[in-house]
């Protein structure tokens, strides 16, 4: 497993936490809430929304460095992500739209309970460092992302390079190739012309040889016989 699949992995963590914790405070915890402490659940419910956008931002991105088959096949899981977001956007504006307009009886209830606000103003608190924690490895991981995706265009000019080195050298050596054929060509052409030659000369000396054979012959005929 490469490490684009690794942070896409943690970031599915990520999101799974996240919208667990968005589904618990939509059905389980605004029902029951009603005031300031209501309005804090609220204003964290939409900055956890906001968080899942964010991830799923960061999903999209790092898909890209990802092998064409593995990231048709994370790209079926992001939309199924982004359509459970979409479903946990309606049911919070629902949850709100419902219990929107608290009572003067809930705010003098949430001013009475003092503690209590104090507690959900700590575990607000709490949250919204968890979330800026959250960002800042979110910022972490994109820049790891982004460090392997220039290490990629870095590897991939490189190799760009080699193969058009390798090119030159492959049209250089064709090239000789091709020049050393014409000489061999031309050699053969020679070759054959001075293999033409010596045939025409043995044909001249066995014909000269023949003429003085036959010169001797009659010469000594002549001197027998005349």
């Amino acid at each position: 497993m490469n490490a684009a699949s690794e942070l896409f992995e943690s970031y599915e963590h990520d999101f799974d936490q996240i919208s667990q914790s968005i589904t618990t405070k939509i059905n389980s915890t605004l029902p029951s809430q009603s005031g300031e402490i209501r309005k804090a659940t609220l204003r964290a419910t939409e900055r956890e929304i906001e968080e899942a956008e964010e991830i799923i931002g960061q999903m999209e991105l790092e898909s890209v460095n990802l092998q064409p088959s593995t990231r048709t096949r994370l790209q079926a899981k992001m939309r199924l992500y982004k359509s459970n977001l979409e479903k946990l956007k309606r049911d919070f504006k629902n949850a709100s739209a419902n219990g929107s307009g608290p009572t003067d009886r809930d705010e003098l209830l949430a001013g009475a309970s003092g503690t209590d606000l104090d507690s959900a103003i700590l575990d607000q608190r709490a949250r919204l460092l968890n979330g800026t924690e959250r960002l800042a490895d979110s910022s972490k991981r994109l820049q790891e992302s982004q460090r392997i995706a220039l290490e990629t265009e870095t590897i991939g000019a490189s190799v760009l390079d080699d193969i058009r080195r390798q090119r030159e050298q492959i049209l250089h050596t064709r090239n000789t190739l091709m020049e050393a054929d014409s000489y061999i060509d031309k050699a053969q052409r020679t070759l054959k012309g001075m293999t033409r030659r010596m045939q025409t000369n043995r044909m001249l000396t066995a014909s000269i040889i023949f003429i003085l054979v036959a010169l001797i012959l009659f010469v000594l005929y002549v001197k027998l016989f005349w």
